[in-house]
């Protein structure tokens, strides 16, 4: 049995693939577009998708969409009836929308599939799930566990914005909910407009500024913003919010709260700005951390699923990780929307087919059902050879031992590396499939990366990938953390003293003091966003940090993604070549085909800083 599943028309519009239990494929619409976010019909991941399972349209049973349209226009009319006449502009821009594309949704997604087959029977084949189920389910059904509380937390789907579940088997039932417009999700991107990042997108820029501040407003929040009960269930206080009936996040009375008006994008970043996102960082956590204790305590589960775009907060998952309240947690590496076309179609499979369900990660099993979320498009050698010398390329053809010496070289050498190898990850986080790779002991890569490979701001953190076997040797956190999406300290022991000067900076000042033995992956308190590599899942990425560690001892590199700021991921050869020559990466290594810098053709220089729009 074969179910497709998709989201769409929000943003990160997805399609996946689910085959006789096991999820086949899955990738996000932005990475063949190239236009970050993208919310349209996933017509490309959807041809990918049925692509690489070598079959057609027609030989999917079902089509399983994301959410309910209908009950999200439900939703928007009674918030507007609500508030009424509050927010009657917002109002008049809305429903026009609503009422020409959204509402007739069922009706949009027909004409669509008909592009592949004029009979698809879409009254009986499409199939729509509920928001936080699909969300649920994305985290369950892919888990390596047998019986888990799953808890989805995020801005909105048709109703809910925090909601609950057990799963067993192939059962998962929906248990509690918090209701819009109370949304721990939407609270963060307040913060996050209000401190003059993109709403759907910057909230990991907040997240990643939060060490730069202290925590000064935290107390305005609970007292004016947020009333949060011992089970971490809350109730926001609307007065200073603009979400529900206007065209911004928040509103003059929160300007006057927070002394002032919200910082204009690509402005200077000031103090205010890093205190701020240090204190709604605070606040998420403690809601975090309230909500899974009152699940740990009220449910009895030892293990935690986690969904929905605030459990793409690491560092709050770090925190709940280490208070030990679950024997084990599993968080879905594409939490967000673009997941919940994963999770509409294991909702279909075992919960309307009733199909039963192979749980993974036991034996010689990869990780989860995930396989590492390397789920995309992948490249024969013979055809990375031939894209590449088509976009003007020059290259060597090395072995594969070769080439993974060579790659470990030129890290141990300084170089910044731009890596293509495999399958393209599914999600935010490239996981050394389509990677920037450095020297994480380099006390300058991060701003070299930062400044002169990603085009991005100076402040923002890299991750680092870590041989899983040699993980607590480096970290405090003795677990699989597979997607990054698990933020624990350095060692002690792998940490530098800091001067009383140093300890006396503030801000951005911060940024260029070392703070251990590999600097380029150490944030500012002493935290990192953790990727432990598995010989299983990819062998490859595991081979070259392995090669790395014997030329310098240390078993840790610099992993960001492989794009400039605004770009999605590279998804084909050319679209590496081409970032590859609108950057200063200096080696590009592509299947066996490795690249210098110095021997491509000038003329192919591209001006690369200001192609994309920033997120």
């Amino acid at each position: 049995m074969r179910i497709l599943g998709i989201s769409a028309f929000y943003h990160d519009s997805a399609a996946a693939l689910v085959a006789d239990g096991k999820l086949l494929a899955a990738a996000q619409e932005e990475r063949f577009t190239r236009k970050k976010h993208d919310a349209r019909f996933p017509q490309h991941a959807i041809d990918f998708c049925l692509q690489h399972a070598s079959i057609s349209f027609k030989d999917v049973d079902y089509v399983a969409f994301y959410d309910k349209p209908f009950l999200k226009f439900e939703r928007l009319l009674e918030t507007y009836l609500a508030f009424a006449p509050r927010g009657f502009t917002s109002f008049r821009m809305a429903i026009p929308v609503w009422l020409k594309e959204k509402l007739l949704q069922k009706s949009l997604l027909r004409d669509e599939f008909k592009r592949w087959v004029p009979d698809f029977d879409w009254h009986n084949k499409l199939l729509f799930g509920e928001h936080h189920q699909s969300h649920a389910a994305s985290a369950f059904f892919p888990s390596p566990f047998e019986k888990a509380a799953v808890l989805t937390m995020d801005g909105v789907g048709e109703w809910a914005t925090t909601s609950l579940a057990m799963g067993e088997g192939n059962e998962l039932q929906m248990l509690r909910e918090i209701h819009f417009p109370h949304s721990l999700g939407l609270l963060y991107s307040a913060f996050t407009y209000y401190t003059g990042f993109k709403v759907n997108s910057g909230e990991y820029k907040v997240m990643g500024l939060a060490p730069y501040g202290e925590p000064r407003f935290t107390t305005a929040i609970f007292d004016k913003l947020v009333d949060l009960k011992d089970d971490g269930s809350f109730r926001l206080n609307l007065d200073y919010f603009d979400y529900c009936t206007g065209l911004r996040m928040t509103n003059d009375k929160f300007d006057a709260l927070f002394d002032g008006k919200p910082r204009k994008p690509e402005e200077r970043l000031t103090q205010r700005e890093m205190d701020l996102a240090a204190s709604i960082q605070a606040v998420t956590e403690e809601i975090v951390l309230r909500l899974t204790r009152a699940v740990a305590r009220d449910s009895g589960a030892r293990n935690l699923c986690l969904a929905g775009g605030v459990a793409l907060n690491c560092v709050a998952n770090g925190k709940v990780l280490r208070e030990k309240l679950f024997d084990n947690i599993w968080v879905q590496p594409a939490a967000g929307d673009a997941g919940g076309a994963v999770g509409a179609a294991y909702a279909a499979y075992h919960g309307f087919c009733r199909q039963p369900r192979q749980v993974n990660g036991h034996g010689n099993a990869p990780l989860d059902g995930m396989d590492g979320s390397y789920l995309g498009p992948e490249y024969a050698q013979a055809d990375i050879e031939a894209r590449l010398t088509g976009a003007g390329a020059k290259f060597d053809v090395l072995s594969y031992d070769g080439m993974i010496d060579a790659t470990a070289q030129a890290l141990a050498d300084g170089k910044a590396v731009g890596w293509f190898q495999g399958r393209m990850e599914f999600g935010p986080r490239a996981l050394g499939g389509r990677s920037i790779l450095g020297d994480a002991r380099s006390p300058s890569m991060q701003k070299t990366l930062n400044l002169k490979v990603k085009y991005r701001e100076s402040f923002r953190p890299f991750a680092p990938s870590v041989l899983r076997e040699d993980v607590a040797e480096w970290f405090e956190i003795d677990a699989d953390s597979p997607y990054m999406l698990m933020v624990a300290p350095v060692v002690e022991g792998r940490r530098r003293a800091m001067t009383d000067d140093e300890k006396a900076l503030f801000g951005i000042d911060k940024l260029n003091v070392p703070r251990s033995e590999i600097p380029a992956v150490t944030h500012v308190d002493y935290s990192a966003r953790i990727q432990t590599v598995h010989r299983q899942t990819n062998p490859a990425y595991h081979d070259l940090i392995s090669a790395f560690k014997t030329r310098t001892g240390c078993p840790v590199i610099v992993n960001t993604s492989f794009n400039v700021r605004g770009e999605p991921i590279v998804c084909t050869p050319e679209d590496a070549f081409r970032c590859f020559m609108g950057t200063e990466i200096e080696v590009l290594v592509v299947g066996n085909c490795l690249l210098k810098k110095e021997e491509q053709d000038p003329a192919l220089k591209r001006d690369y800083k200001d192609a994309f729009e920033l997120d």
